[in-house]
């Protein structure tokens, strides 16, 4: 895992969106970092940070990651990517009082920069409020999005949560094409299933039959997906007409 240094504003110009430009030219001098890659497998994050209270944690510059938590035999999990802020040993479930046990590991589907926020990068972001306010943002963002996907995931029909969650992702990484919208994630039929709440088995039949229908394809240069026709704004009304529910499983 090679470190460098970076400007973090140059690698992620969104925190910087509410300053004006005197004020941008400071704070991209002065807010630099190092630089962690993380390549593509299993992650153990104990890593640089953490050991400071004021440490703010890892920013996502580029690349792809899973967060699996783990209860009993049942594994949900979260993708994250560039501009999400990590705090991997806020673990709150490790308390000795927890009542319920949880295990959360990191899986990398893409090789990942990492800037590392410590507590001389949270010193001198106080001296720019919009910056902090920004990194605030996103955390707060993240958990409305998995309020959205805690509610897709009450979805009975298990195509309805796939399409659901794929057209959630292209919100974010989709790109239009003129065949329809690309999101160029390589996501196995696992990893779907413990985003969904359900088997990879049911997931797989699912898939065939969402494609058998027209509302998506694959893309096979990137292992990724292709979702045909506009986002069906109730994904439960729009696979409606099949007669086959595919409940989870």
């Amino acid at each position: 895992m090679a470190k460098n240094v970076v400007r973090v504003l140059d690698e992620d110009p969104g925190l910087a969106a509410s300053l004006d430009e005197a004020e941008r030219t400071v704070a991209a001098q002065h807010l630099v970092a190092a630089e962690m890659r993380i390549p593509r497998g299993p992650w153990r994050t104990n890593q640089p940070l953490g050991k400071s209270r004021a440490d703010l944690g890892y920013l996502i510059l580029d690349g792809l990651l899973v967060r699996e938590t783990v209860v009993g035999r049942h594994t949900t999990a979260e993708i994250l990517g560039a501009g999400d802020l990590l705090r991997p040993w806020d673990q709150s479930e490790d308390a000795p009082e927890a009542p319920i046990s949880a295990a959360h590991a990191w899986r990398v589907l893409q090789p990942t920069r990492v800037a590392l926020l410590d507590a001389r990068f949270a010193a001198l972001c106080g001296r720019m409020p919009p910056v902090t306010a920004e990194l605030l943002s996103r955390t707060l963002r993240r958990s409305q999005l998995l309020g959205l996907l805690l509610a897709l995931s009450a979805m009975p029909r298990l195509d309805a949560r796939l399409l659901a969650l794929l057209w959630h992702l292209a919100d974010r990484w989709g790109k239009v094409a003129p065949d329809g919208v690309h999101v160029p994630l390589r996501l196995t039929h696992a990893t779907l299933a413990q985003l969904v709440g359900a088997q990879r088995p049911s997931v797989t039949s699912a898939l065939q039959q969402l494609e058998k229908r027209g509302l998506l394809g694959r893309l096979p240069e990137s292992g990724g997906w292709l979702l045909i026709g506009g986002p069906p704004g109730d994904p439960e009304q729009a696979v409606a007409d099949d007669a086959t529910p595919f409940a989870q499983a």
